[in-house]
């Protein structure tokens, strides 16, 4: 029995939608034939979709439907392979992606007026303040090694000197004079005791009777002017403690502001220099020009702060010399008559600066007084 040469699937006996068999085997194949060539879709009609990358659909290849006649079979319609359809999603994708990368989103980054000025602006603050507190500490160490140079007003330093070493001075009269009153307010204390033993033993000795009187008397005046003497005391302490720690000390507020504009001076002058021995280029002409600008304006603000501080001290000499010379006249003044007992000398002293005693018990004021 010969065998049947083989036979392609596409020659075999294909069925109608109608389920009929057709008579002609040629007819069929060349009519299935023609239907799979117009259903394949060419690259014209196959659409990749790149907008919905990174979608569920990605990688699907759209086909339109095929609109044949209803009278015409229908046949399994031939679509390409999924390696194909990848491998196209894939070269889309990479272009898509390489879209994206030539067209930054700056949308994305650029932030509002309202948010991004206070940012800078701090940002700025910092910086500035960053390089000049590096300028001004390499100008204080290379001036403490002996390597850096320091702007000098000869006149004005010896000013200054002199100002602190009179402060330190004061400060030192003003410990005494406390040291002085404390141990005046302890005698007068005693003195004050020792009279009343004196006046208790003048009615308890008859004999003795007018000796302790005597002694009595004595040592409660000297207790009295101790008080005038002590009032005087502290009024000479308080003025020339309001004189160190207030007026003397504003002017040193002042000098420390000088100093500090001195060194920003001299550390933005020595980087001028040194950018002015440096090269002449492209690069450094803008930087030596930002320099000089800087220079100028701490120049500026130097010169200002040495003509205040020169102003202050010459207000502040002449402040000290009227207010020392009324204080010691006092100071003078209650001592020699304390001691030559002159009570009424001492008295007049007080009157004429103006000093109030407070008397025993008169510390606080009544009730009447602070209503």
């Amino acid at each position: 029995m010969a065998e049947e040469p083989h036979r392609s699937p596409a020659a075999e006996i294909s069925v109608t939608s109608n389920g009929e068999t057709e008579n002609s085997h040629d007819d069929v194949f060349q009519r299935d034939a023609a239907h799979g060539m117009t259903n394949f879709p060419s690259m014209a009609q196959a659409h990749i979709p790149s907008d919905n990358y990174g979608s569920t659909s990605e990688g699907v290849v759209e086909v339109g439907p095929y609109k044949g006649s209803a009278s015409q079979p229908t046949t399994p319609t031939v679509g390409p392979s999924s390696l194909a359809a990848s491998r196209l999603a894939r070269l889309a994708s990479d272009s898509q992606v390489e879209l994206e990368k030539g067209q930054p989103m700056s949308g994305a980054i650029v932030l509002a007026d309202d948010l991004k000025n206070p940012a800078m602006e701090k940002l700025d603050l910092v910086r500035k303040w960053s390089i000049n507190t590096y300028k001004c500490t390499k100008q204080i160490l290379s001036e403490k090694l002996g390597r850096g140079s320091r702007t000098v007003d000869l006149e004005l330093e010896a000013q200054i000197d002199v100002l602190r070493d009179n402060k330190r001075k004061y400060e030192q009269v003003i410990k005494l004079a406390q040291t002085l009153a404390t141990q005046l307010a302890q005698m007068m204390q005693t003195q004050r005791q020792l009279g009343d033993a004196f006046a208790d033993l003048s009615l308890k000795s008859p004999e003795l009777h007018e000796e302790f009187s005597y002694n009595a008397d004595t040592q409660k005046l000297l207790s009295k002017n101790g008080e005038t003497l002590l009032g005087a005391i502290n009024f000479f302490i308080s003025s020339v403690r309001t004189l160190v720690d207030k007026t003397i000390e504003d002017t040193m507020i002042n000098i420390k502001q000088y100093e500090a504009a001195r060194v920003e001076y001299d550390a933005y002058r020595t980087d001028l220099e040194e950018l002015n021995l440096g090269p002449r280029d492209g690069n450094t002409l803008p930087k030596i020009e930002q320099s000089q600008q800087q220079f100028q304006v701490h120049r500026e603000k130097y010169e200002r702060m040495r003509n205040d501080v020169s102003v202050k001290l010459k207000f502040l000499e002449e402040n000290k010399v009227k207010v020392l010379h009324n204080q010691l006249l006092l100071f003078h003044n209650a001592i020699a008559a304390y001691y030559a007992g002159n009570q009424q000398q001492l008295e007049q002293t007080l009157k004429q600066f103006h000093i109030k005693l407070k008397m025993p018990g008169g510390d606080s004021p009544s009730w009447l007084e602070e209503h």
